[in-house]
Order: C-alpha cells, then structure tokens, then sequence
C-alpha cells in the first residue's frame, strides 16, 4: 500500500501538503481533486519519483511497477504500433537479452530468453498495442505509419497508449482525457474499469471520475482528505461535512460568547472571580472549530446581445476543408477522417445543407477527424467555405473559442495588451469600457490580478488562457458563441461556471465538447457531424454512445468486406479475359449446358487448388510436428538437465520457433491463395 504519515510537501517557498496522512490500498482506483493550485500535480510527483517529501513519510512498496503518460512530444519514425509495443519495456529488455543470446551462441540464455518472453506476452504483445491505439480511436491503416506524422493531439493518444501497455501496479493519469473525443473516452472508461492495478488519476471530467474512481482525495488549504465514493459521492459527504462544520462552529461560537460574558461581568468581584477563572481556563482549553472559509467561485456571465437575428446564418450545398496551402492545418485537422480530395483542396465536408435559428443552443458530436472543427472554424470565418454558399444574419456577431487557445492568443502580448488590439480591431477603441483601467478592472473579474495582466500570455497555464479566451469573447458582446472544447484546462469549479454562464446566455450556442456533463447541462439538440455530412441527431449521449458502438461495428464488417472484394480481384485476375463476360451469358444457356460448364469450373478450380492444398497439408503436418516438439522441449527445460542438455535444448528450441513462424507465414499465405480461387465468380 502506499501511506503518507505527517507529509509536508513544498513548491519553492509555497506549502503545498501540510502533515498529510492517507492511505491508499492495493487496487483502489483514485480520483485526486482540488482547485488549480493546490497541488494535485506535485503529489503525483512525490509518486513518481520526481520530488521527495520535506518532512514526515512516504512508503511505496518498492517491487511496484509504475506505469505514467510521458508529457514529451514523441518525434520519433517508428511505427505506431511498435511505439506503443516499446512501452513494455520488461519486453524491449528480453528481446535484446535474446538477440545478444543469439549473438554469442549460448543455448542456456537462449532458452531462458524464450522462457522470459513467453512469461512476459511477447506472443501477443503487438495484437495488444493494436487494440489500445484503436480503441483510442485510430484506423487499421494508421498502425504503420511513423509516429512523427501525427499531430500534437494524436501523438498524445499514442503516449496515453503506451502507458496503458506497459505491465503495471500503478497507473498515474494526469488529465488523460484532454485529447480525446467521447468515443475514445467511453472506450478508456471502460479498459480502466477492468483495470488490476491501483489507479491515481487527475481529471476534471467530473463524469469520467464517476466511471473510474471509487476512492476520492481531496487537496485544499494543504490538508489532504480522503472520501470513500466517486466525485458525485465526495461532494455529498464534503457539502454534508461543510454544513456540519458550520453549524458545530456556530454552536461553539455561541458558548464562548456565554462564558465571555460571565468573565467580563464577574471577574472584577471577589466572590465571583474564582468562578470567572474557571471560565478563563475553560476557554483556554476549548479546541476551536475553524469556520468553514469557501474560496470564492469563479463567475461570470454573457452579456445580453444588442440584436438577435434570426436565422442567424444558413448554408447551402456547402463544401468545408481546407485550400492546398493550408498544409499543415489540414494535417492536422485530417489525421483521422475519411476526406475527399480534389486537385487543389483537401475536402472534409460537402453538400452541407443547414440553418441556425435565434436561441437554439447545439451540441456538435461526432469522432475525431471527422469534420467538428473544421464546420466550426468555417463559420467562425477563420477558414473559407470551399464551396456553396453561407448566408449570414443581418447584425451577426461571433464569439469563437479555438479548440487550441493560441489560435487566437499571442504568446508574447500581455493579455492587456490583448484587450487594447481587441477594442482597436473592433472599432470600440474610442469608447469608455476601451480605457485602460476599465480594461484592468474587466480583467479583474475573469481572475487576472494587478500584475497578471502584463504579463506574457507565453507563461500562463492551460487554465489561465482559457479564462483570457473567454474573456475576450465576453467583452465583444456576442450574439452566437462558437465553442470548440472549451473545457479541456478548465477545473471542475471553472466548468461549473461555464456552464452557469452558458445557460444565462440569450444568444445562440454551438458546442463542441467532450464534456458529457456539460452537453447535457446546457443544448437543447445535437447535430452530428459524420461521413462527409452535418445531419440533425435525433437522441441524446446515451443514443449517441450506442450510435458509436453501432458505427465500430459498421466499419468492422465494411472491413472484413473490403477483404473479400480484394480477394474476388485477385481470383478474377487469373481467369481467362473472357470469364468476366460469362457470367451475363449464362441467363441464355439451357439447363443442360449450365451443368456442363459448372463441371468446367469445378475441374478448372480442382486443378489449380490441387497443388495448393497439398502444400497446405505438408505445411500442415510439418507445424504440428514442430508444435509437439517445442512443447516437449519447454517441458524438458522446465526440469533439472546438465548444463550441456539445456544449452542444446535453448538452441534447438530457438530453431524450431523460427522454422514455425516461417511455416505459419507459408500457411497463411497459401490459404489466401486458395480462398481467393474459390471465391472467384463461377463460369
């Protein structure tokens, strides 16, 4: 188990845990809360090794094994799927222990080598890297291409993948769900839900903790606590704790006044002061109760649109992608979807046919790559509609939030200096609110204090540039909010503020978000946004949730047929170039010729197969054999031998194992080959 015993734990001059004591048991799985600040961050850091306690102590059984999400940007070339392989790194280690085996000639290592990877699932390692990254949302395609040809928020996935590979008794999450659209969320509720381990995560998806989590740790004020339950269970016992703290406070608060007022009234009297003494003592003694000190909530609000036209915008046969030079941003955006290319533009989206009405408020869902951001930035004007036509409402007036915050912030500006080029690109430069106190005194209000704002943006957290991004909107008094992942560097508190604010709005929303609770909380109706297409979604998330699985499914059966339709070409390669008209003809054969050119057929097929299937019986045969001498070898190696009899065995072992991995190939390849013949269209 792990024990923190009267921990401190400091950042610089900051205390961040002060006399923490918690216990967490082998299994639990974690779910660790508190504001940005507090210190969530750091004691995953004692965990792993990276800080240490300044007082008190710290246990960690020392045979744990330690799994974590590397936050370096991989910008390496090897494939996918071997990137994610390699985070086993027990495995990495006995591949080369056998290769150097292999090197040398030693028999003895090289049978242990074998022995120590069959233990290790080297048999299945690489169909287990294959499930996690396309459980997370990538195509069968992508598994071989280079890892340095994704984008940031893919290379993510794959190091969130790779954690998962390697064998642990810990898993450390910080934020796992940042990069991942809800069909890869529910599939990561679900691998950590059948997870052994123990599990520490950090999120503020407050319906991800709920999933996940069963024991819930809360950082605040340096004081570590610890709630039985999930993030819903932990803020029903912290609101029942609060309101009892309070009202043990009051009560407190009201005897000592009692006692106060005796010693006042009677301490000046000589027949009342050994009395008045004894009250003095008692409230020497009295423990007191703290009183319960909330840390002001974040809030604040949309202001109410000068004008709400109605429709505000509408598309007709629109086309949405990106223009030959926009490169890059297409890669980016494109790394998983199906798109449509033409000779100059990179096409995600076409024949898009819709209109957005005053007040409605609409959740945008759909899968990664899909074409979520891109419907998003075109309508924010940040892209160009490649085709068709968009109408926009007379007074329209857009507030956008990028998914990436430095698609509108300058990592160099001061987020006054922000505030200054808005009014100017706004034309409201000249006005009151443009002033630069009243500029400070706006900032203010979304938590940028005094010298917070001259500072370089460059320097603040996910969080604070949130806030800065949504403070701009604010202040340009939007009639349609565009919000693309608004959440992901949010906390919980932040979110629930968002949300608060988003349901006051009089204007238009339209969201895209992976977070559940907040789709829920403030649209009205979802639009889905898939193959090539925008469509109204009839249903809500637990519809969409079963649509995503029926969409898997989908594609694994279009899968499997695109197999079958390359094996139908390559059998039909092989007939004669007349046999592909034959089929047409036979509608005029008579019943008796039918039967004779069926006879033709099987013959012509029987002689082809006929050396193919006699070379898959020998290959056959020839792996059984094998596959019963290696077992016999594994046992005879499982008992005392001399040394000389395990060094022959490890070698003939090793032997056996190449010859059947080359058997197996020949095989498979032969079974292809015959399948390919009998699925031919008959003559």
């Amino acid at each position: 188990m792990i024990t923190l015993q009267n921990l401190t734990l400091r950042r610089g001059t900051k205390v961040l845990l002060d006399g923490a004591c918690v216990t967490i048991h082998p299994g639990e799985q974690v779910g660790l809360v508190g504001r940005n600040g507090a210190g969530k961050s750091t004691l995953l850091a004692l965990l792993n090794g990276t800080l240490h306690e300044d007082s008190g102590d710290f246990f960690m059984p020392a045979a744990w094994r330690m799994a974590q999400v590397a936050q370096h940007m991989p910008e390496v070339a090897d494939a996918a799927a071997d990137f994610v392989v390699a985070g086993d790194e027990r495995l990495m280690q006995l591949r080369q222990q056998l290769q150097q085996a292999e090197q040398s000639g030693d028999g003895m290592a090289i049978a242990q080598a074998h022995s120590d990877l069959h233990d290790a699932g080297a048999h299945d390692a690489h169909a287990r890297a294959e499930a996690l990254i396309l459980g997370l949302g990538f195509k069968p395609e992508q598994l071989r291409l280079p890892v340095n040809s994704f984008s940031g928020g893919w290379r993510m996935r794959l190091q969130l993948a790779r954690a998962l590979m390697a064998p642990s008794d810990l898993l450390l999450l910080d934020e796992p769900t940042n990069h991942l659209d809800l069909d890869a969320l529910v599939w990561l509720e679900s691998w950590l839900a059948r997870y052994p381990g123990t599990l520490i995560v950090i999120s503020h998806d407050r319906e991800f903790l709920d999933a996940v989590t069963r024991v819930t740790l809360h950082i605040e004020g340096g004081r570590l606590t610890r709630y039985g339950g999930n993030y819903s269970a932990f803020e029903e016992l912290r609101a029942q704790q609060l309101t009892l703290q309070q009202a043990a406070f009051a009560k407190q608060q009201d005897k000592i006044a009692h006692l106060q007022k005796f010693i006042d009234r009677f301490k000046a009297k000589a027949t009342k002061a050994r009395q008045a003494q004894s009250r003095v003592k008692a409230l020497e003694r009295m423990e007191r109760i703290a009183p319960v000190l909330m840390a002001a909530d974040f809030q604040f609000e949309f202001k109410e649109p000068a004008s709400l036209p109605n429709p505000m915008l509408s598309v007709t046969d629109g086309v949405f992608g990106y223009r030959a030079q926009d490169t890059q941003e297409a890669t980016e955006n494109s790394a998983n979807n199906s798109e449509v290319r033409d000779k100059a533009n990179r096409i995600i989206l076409q024949g898009v046919g819709c209109t957005v009405l005053a007040g409605q408020r609409i959740g945008i869902l759909g899968a990664n790559g899909q074409g979520k951001s891109t419907f998003v930035k075109t309508v924010a004007r940040t892209l160009p509609l490649l085709g068709g036509k968009l109408t926009e409402g007379k007074g329209l007036s857009i507030g956008y939030f990028a998914q990436q915050e430095l698609d509108v912030l300058r990592p160099q500006d001061t987020p006054l200096e922000h505030m200054v080029r808005l009014a100017r690109e706004t034309g409201q430069d000249s006005a009151e609110a443009a002033r630069e106190q009243q500029l400070r005194n706006f900032l203010g209000t979304f938590n940028f204090p005094g010298e917070m704002v001259v500072q370089p943006v460059g320097q603040f957290s996910g969080g604070e540039k949130a806030r800065l991004v949504l403070a701009m909107i604010v202040w340009q008094r939007p009639n349609l909010l565009l919000l693309d992942e608004p959440t992901n560097h949010l906390d919980l508190n932040t979110r629930e503020a968002l949300a608060v604010a988003l349901n006051e709005f009089e204007g238009t929303l339209m969201l895209v978000s992976h977070d559940r609770a907040l789709l829920r909380s403030v649209c009205d109706e979802f639009w889905l946004v898939a193959r090539g297409q925008v469509e109204p979604f009839d249903g809500d998330l637990q519809d969409y949730q079963r649509y995503l699985m029926d969409e898997a499914k989908r594609l694994r059966e279009a899968s499997g047929a695109s197999k079958l339709i390359a094996s139908k070409s390559i059998a039909d390669s092989d007939l004669p170039a007349s046999a592909s008209n034959q089929f047409d003809a036979q509608a005029s054969i008579n019943p008796a010729e039918q039967r004779r050119l069926q006879a033709q057929r099987r013959q012509q097929l029987a002689e082809k197969t006929r050396p193919l299937k006699r070379a898959l019986a020998q290959a056959e045969q020839r792996m059984q054999a094998l596959s019963d001498e290696r077992t016999d070898l594994e046992q005879r190696l499982s008992q005392p031998m001399p040394p000389e009899a395990i060094a022959e065995s490890g070698r003939r072992l090793k032997a056996v194992g190449d010859e059947l991995a080359a058997l197996e190939d020949e095989w498979l390849q032969l079974s292809s080959d015959i399948d390919a013949l009998e699925l031919a269209p008959a003559s």
